[in-house]
């Protein structure tokens, strides 16, 4: 017999996802549209007054604010009738610099919705959707979403964490940033030890443009290159380091990856992988975070491998299934050198 009660509590928790699902879209449509910009510091506001000062429609923004309000992304005083947002909100929606950025995610998240069609193909057929297939704007809301990561702990928690990386960096290295994307990390790095040279590698020729134009902007082109390779035949030999963030996982080949990095690297080389925490078990992983890390498996990592015919890793691969992957490369020395509530900072050596 069904137990209504235990019914009800459900159907509660679907509505509240919905509410969750179209909030989303509505918070990158204020970021877009420079809503949450507009509000940041700018104390309590009517809708008519964010609507002037943002150029859009009053009503529309009325019905804006109020689904913001429900969600507890903005405050509202009923007596005023305004609309506040705290300054806690505006570190995660507005400002773009803070380490607590989150827009990048409702970007990706809409990119998602955007294939829709492609991923159930995906999911029903299993052959796979690659990176390069999805659509374009989840290549800028990766970025977004990576970058804040990146800026609080790439350079003064990872990276130190790592054993006598950080001196040889300073000193000056060389460093191969495999996967780079739109080069973010890459970029941060050279900006941070000026002595050292950095080759960012991605298979995605599109990104690595917008990479290469990014770096003439940062001032860094004179110690960064970027070049359209595979993880599995990127050029340059002798590298101190060579790096994966948040991309080993859904490679096609993460093998031949680790077995190019083994031979790629010096002999007293690095092999510095980032990645989603995530425990071994599965039952450990069931938890808000691992729903967010599983559902983005889903959707873009375990296709983006199967499409090339590799082992769909995933994102909540686990450490054990990673030390699998560098220790058949060739590294005999593999472990974890930090652990956070997000990500996992794994260290090889030859």
């Amino acid at each position: 017999m069904v137990d209504e009660a235990k019914l009800n509590e459900f159907i509660g928790k679907v509505v509240s996802d919905m509410g969750g699902g179209v909030g989303a879209l509505l918070s990158f449509v204020g970021d877009r549209l420079g809503l949450y910009k507009a509000m940041a510091g700018a104390g309590p506001m009517t809708a008519e007054a964010l609507a002037q000062k943002t150029g859009t429609n009053p009503r529309m923004i009325k019905e804006w604010l109020a689904s913001q309000a429900a969600g507890s992304y903005v405050s509202y005083d009923s007596k005023t009738e305004t609309y506040t947002l705290p300054e806690e909100q505006a570190l995660a929606l507005a400002e773009e610099g803070s380490p607590a950025f989150m827009q990048g995610g409702f970007q990706l998240l809409v990119s998602l919705f955007k294939d829709e069609q492609k991923i159930a193909e995906a999911v029903r057929t299993g052959r796979g959707l690659s990176w390069g297939d999805h659509d374009k704007c989840l290549f800028e809301g990766t970025e977004r979403f990576f970058r804040p990561t990146y800026n609080a702990n790439l350079t003064k928690v990872w990276i130190p964490a790592l054993e006598g990386v950080e001196a040889k960096l300073k000193k000056g290295a060389k460093m191969a940033d495999v996967g780079c994307g739109h080069g973010a990390s890459t970029i941060l790095l050279a900006k941070t030890f000026p002595n050292s040279k950095f080759y960012g590698f991605d298979y995605h020729e599109p990104s690595i443009q917008w990479a290469k134009e990014q770096a003439k902007k940062e001032g860094v082109a004179d110690r960064v290159t970027f070049q359209v390779a595979k993880s599995t035949d990127y050029s340059g030999s002798d590298y101190d380091v060579v790096a994966f963030f948040d991309c080993l996982h859904d490679m096609v080949d993460p093998y031949g990856a680790a077995s190019h990095t083994y031979k790629a690297l010096n002999k007293d080389g690095t092999m510095l992988i980032v990645e989603p925490y995530a425990s071994d078990r599965q039952e450990d992983n069931l938890n808000p975070l691992g729903r967010l890390f599983y559902g983005a498996s889903t959707a873009i990592c375990v296709p983006a491998s199967l499409a090339q015919g590799g082992p769909g890793l995933g994102a909540q691969a686990g450490e054990k299934k990673i030390r699998e992957v560098v220790e058949k490369g060739g590294f005999t020395r593999f472990r974890r050198a930090f652990q956070g509530p997000v990500n996992l900072v794994y260290e090889a050596r030859p």
